[in-house]
């Protein structure tokens, strides 16, 4: 009975020590609440939507969410070299949008470096390879190429390891090679630039200072939220050149290279933790095989990657907005000309007609596409644009646009209609 007498006391005790605990925070958030309405602010909410979320990116480090003022170090942010990412998703175009900047005499072009990464450390999920793919760039865009041998397995690495070297027209003119004259507008032969002597990469380094514009093409940046710190380092000042496309046609050309895009579907998919909400609207039926339903699903992810950017652009402020451009691929290869100028204009590029007549060329091709779906080669534009309209069925269409509804709203996709015939 004693023994029971003294538990119920002992936890009184606790409770009572409890609230005494408990008052001095409990007042010292009511004086803050009636501070803040005194001020006319509200409070915080524990649980800030989505908006808010994203918001709060910028409002960090003296750069004001509402864009009325910056730090003056932004404001006098140097100009003497500009550093552009062209961020894009896989079958969205990018290497032709990529080819446009590498045939520029002024350019220092890189397609696709973080293909390393990917390759190195897979299967990684890719969500967390993003401080790995950012930490690159940032060496990259100083021209500081000794980050490429932490996935080399070697301290001793060439020209020859760079991704996509032999169609890279610094690699392949001169000084480093003769394959390719560094003013002339047109695809590097491929054949011809794999005879080039493989160059040290402290040589590529060099060639890299001398350029006034420095661009990097990749697709394995997931969402915007990852180069938010190098947009802000006075240093890098990166500039954003966003490449979308019409989601109907991405799966599409999705599915028509599925085999070789396993990989990275897997390592995207692998990103969505295993709690989130995932409706796979997009997986196919059981009777198609596995790569086909990998490449499908991770649709869905790419389409919620796109909002979430549009979103952080939307809330950010205007001097982001000014280093950042949007552009679609039906407009870029519909209005080549109108497009290819306003690239340039954005990266501080002059033109020639030369390369009004590449971008032109390009887009009045033969076909949809080569056998060799990543190679870059002269399309017929309108067919590359509408043959989703041919090759997806109506339950496909159907699957991406219910999905993908808000995106195609934010981007002017109308959505199709049951006759195809339309």
């Amino acid at each position: 009975m004693k023994r029971r007498l003294h538990k119920k006391y002992l936890i009184l005790i606790l409770a009572y020590s409890g609230l005494l605990l408990l008052i001095p925070y409990v007042l010292d958030y009511r004086d803050k609440s009636a501070q803040n309405a005194r001020h006319g602010l509200q409070q915080q909410p524990r649980c800030p939507d989505l908006e808010n979320t994203v918001a709060l990116l910028w409002d960090h480090n003296g750069y004001k969410v509402n864009g009325s003022e910056a730090t003056e170090h932004v404001a006098n942010r140097s100009q003497a070299r500009i550093h552009i990412y062209l961020h894009a998703t896989w079958r969205t175009g990018s290497s032709f949008l990529g080819e446009l900047f590498n045939q520029h005499p002024d350019v220092f072009y890189l397609y696709e470096p973080m293909w390393h990464i990917w390759q190195a450390l897979y299967p990684g999920d890719a969500g967390s390879l993003q401080g790995a793919v950012r930490d690159m760039m940032n060496a990259l865009y100083r021209c500081d190429f000794s980050v490429l041998k932490l996935y080399a397995g070697s301290q001793n690495i060439t020209t020859s390891f760079i991704f996509g070297w032999k169609m890279n027209k610094v690699i392949c003119s001169e000084p480093l090679c003769d394959a390719h004259k560094r003013h002339d507008i047109g695809l590097v032969k491929e054949d011809q630039c794999a005879k080039c002597q493989k160059r040290d990469i402290r040589e590529l380094e060099r060639e890299c200072k001398k350029y006034p514009v420095m661009v990097i093409k990749g697709v394995r940046v997931l969402d915007l939220s990852t180069l938010v710190p190098l947009m802000k380092d006075p240093a890098v000042n990166l500039q954003i050149v966003q490449l979308f496309r019409d989601p109907r046609a991405v799966h599409n050309s999705r599915l028509k290279s599925k085999q070789a895009l396993v990989k990275e579907s897997i390592q995207v998919l692998r990103s969505k933790k295993q709690n989130d909400k995932y409706k796979r609207l997009l997986v196919p039926s059981s009777k198609v095989n596995r790569a086909e339903s990998y490449v499908s699903s991770a649709m869905e992810l790419i389409c919620d990657n796109w909002l979430s950017d549009m979103l952080l652009v939307m809330n950010a402020p205007p001097w982001v907005r000014r280093n950042y451009l949007r552009i679609r691929y039906e407009d870029l290869v519909l209005h080549p000309m109108e497009e290819l100028q306003r690239l340039y204009r954005f990266s501080n590029l002059s033109t020639s007609t030369a390369l009004e007549k590449f971008a032109l060329n390009m887009t009045h091709g033969h076909g949809y596409s080569s056998d060799r779906p990543f190679l870059i080669s002269s399309r017929d534009a309108k067919e590359a644009i509408y043959a989703w309209r041919e090759r997806l069925n109506v339950e496909q269409i159907g699957q991406v646009e219910a999905y993908c509804s808000e995106v195609m709203r934010q981007l002017g996709y109308q959505k199709n209609s049951v006759d195809k015939t339309t």
